[in-house]
């Protein structure tokens, strides 16, 4: 995958490649076609479901969810939205609404009640697909608050539950086999089925995608089918997938991640997807990946900590994964080491991008060095333009850090009903290119290949000095007793801002380092002024069980801080009432 970089007046852009050609087609037309090349192979596979659906089930069940949609009322354009865990039926419902216009809505399952309202009412779901359970945790609650509260004031009109549907006066609810019977419903003719697919045009959206929210109120992308089925091809060029592959993915679907990396990118190489549980638990991924023979293993890097744990304290031997892909924030060149010598994974791939952009734009090659493989995020994809600005917004010459800027097929449509936001971070250049402002901070060296530094809004600044946080978690972990690291920036009188850790002791350690020793070994390699002011440890008193983080496994460090920031506080209080 060959990508150019230029330099116009010492600013430096690299381009893609132009080839191979970006589909045109739809969905239902992705799906139609693999049915009939794959047939009865595994498409998906839950083993927690104990059950697996064939290529021709995939097109057969998703048609049957279709059907059942239209029979209800539902039109080209109207959204339906899906809050649930990893399962067979998340399937069925995304493609068949896929194949008839419906753009699905996917809801974080860590979402309280009032969340699930406001998510419900912004993005204006005409339905509702809903698990009872997720885990251990019920959500029957959920559907008697946030649904009986919401019924009068929005567009919702249908509940459809996955397990038994609880009775709510306010709302009208059904479980998903009477949806799928469709009793007493008219029946839909095949011809007016094809009639209403063949309207759905690549342009429209497929997908809302609600950001992770790790830095503030979240925005609904609007991804299209352009957008995210071409976005999983390359992701799966990447991986190198074929007909052969099994890909074990505990990422969730209602993240980019799961659903597009994962699902899409499977589904277009005709390889099968392995949803270990319905929410993350590495214990379970790790048994599906030996069981199944797993040939790539997906997830963000606290996943990866936590199977690397599972691995290391049960003995597991991996043998099968010949590839996997790390995303979705930093990953630290240490974890790289880590994933490729503990679970013998030779050809991990780092991918880049964000919800807006579909979500990559940078990924490693199977044929990177190792080097390049561990310390950057790799070139970009085709059909895709990158450049650094500055705070200015003028683009920098290569090596020089400043805001990742990319533009090309992948970027979404806008962010729903808000174009004042879409604008703040869809801007043109001169020539009337649309370029997405990342918000993250890096550079691109003169051989085309990006790096991450960290996001721009979490630099800390001490004393007028930029630091960045990502090379001192990357430090912390390589620290054999600490198993997470989350750094940001405290507020302090004296110098704005200091530099503040949040780290869980590492499984298998017998102790924990002392204040001392951590701030030694982060001075050691990376100076005295880096060194973490404030070190919390998960378990403490008022620091909680974990990190805060998103559903998707990122940490939130907008939480974080002010985490931080009270602990500071509070111990100040204890410590000299006058401060």
């Amino acid at each position: 995958m060959a990508t150019q970089t230029t330099t116009q007046e010492g600013a430096a852009i690299v381009v893609g490649p132009r080839t191979p050609v970006l589909w045109s087609k739809t969905l239902g037309t992705l799906i139609r076609e693999q049915a009939a090349k794959h047939g009865d192979k595994d498409a998906i596979v839950v083993p927690w479901q104990s059950t697996r659906m064939s290529y021709r089930q995939v097109e057969d069940r998703s048609k049957l969810v279709a059907t059942s949609l239209i029979s209800m009322g539902l039109q080209h354009g109207d959204a339906i939205g899906v809050m649930a865990g990893n399962r067979v039926e998340y399937v069925e419902v995304f493609m068949g609404a896929g194949r008839i216009g419906c753009p699905a809505v996917v809801l974080n399952n860590t979402y309280s009640a009032e969340e699930l309202r406001q998510a419900l009412a912004r993005a204006n779901c005409k339905m509702l697909f809903i698990a009872t359970r997720i885990g251990t945790r019920s959500l029957r609650g959920h559907i008697a608050k946030a649904l009986g509260a919401c019924w009068p004031q929005t567009d919702l009109r249908h509940v459809v539950c996955f397990g038994d549907a609880p009775n709510v006066a306010e709302v009208s609810i059904q479980t998903y086999a009477s949806f799928l019977q469709g009793l007493p419903r008219p029946i839909i003719e095949e011809a007016r089925l094809e009639s209403i697919e063949a309207s759905v045009l690549n342009s429209d959206i497929l997908n809302l995608q609600f950001t992770s929210g790790t830095t503030g109120m979240p925005k609904a992308a609007c991804l299209t089918h352009h957008n995210i089925i071409n976005n999983a091809r390359f992701v799966g060029s990447a991986m190198k997938l074929t007909s052969d592959d099994v890909v074990c993915c505990p990422p969730p679907l209602f993240h980019c991640f799961g659903l597009v990396m994962g699902l899409l990118a499977s589904f277009c190489y005709g390889s099968s997807i392995m949803f270990p549980s319905d929410n993350f638990s590495a214990e379970s991924t790790i048994q599906a990946v030996v069981q199944h023979k797993a040939t790539a293993l997906l997830g963000v890097p606290t996943m990866f900590i936590s199977e690397l744990a599972v691995v290391k304290e049960k003995g597991y031997e991996l043998t099968t994964i010949r590839t996997g892909l790390a995303a979705g924030a930093m990953v630290p060149s240490k974890l790289m080491k880590d994933i490729r010598e503990q679970m013998n994974i030779e050809g991990m791939l780092i991918a880049y991008g964000m919800t807006e952009t579909s979500p990559v734009t940078f990924i490693t090659s199977i044929d990177d060095s190792q080097e390049k493989r561990f310390t950057t995020i790799g070139r970009v994809f085709p059909h895709t333009s990158a450049k650094v600005v500055n705070s200015r917004g003028d683009a920098l010459p290569f090596g020089q850090r400043g805001e990742i800027c990319t533009s090309g097929f992948a970027l979404q449509k806008g962010y729903w009903k808000d174009e004042e936001r879409t604008k703040q971070v869809m801007r043109p250049d001169e020539n009337g290119v649309i370029w997405m402002h990342t918000g993250d901070e890096g550079f691109i060296g003169s051989d085309g290949y990006g790096r991450i530094t960290g996001r721009i809004k979490d630099l800390i600044i001490r004393g007028g000095e930029n630091i960045s946080p990502s090379e001192i978690e990357d430090r912390l972990l390589e620290h054999t007793s600490i198993g997470e690291s989350c750094v940001v920036g405290l507020e302090d009188h004296k110098y704005g801002e200091v530099v503040a850790c949040f780290l869980s002791q590492a499984r298998g350690a017998s102790e924990r380092p002392s204040d001392a020793n951590v701030r030694s070994w982060v001075s050691q390699k990376l100076g005295r002024v880096k060194e973490p002011h404030y070190i919390f440890w998960v378990g403490d008193p008022g620091t909680g069980n974990e990190i805060p983080k998103t559903g998707s496994g990122k940490y939130q460090k907008h939480l974080v801080r002010r985490l931080g920031n009270r602990l500071v506080k509070a111990r100040r209080s204890c410590s000299n009432p006058k401060l």
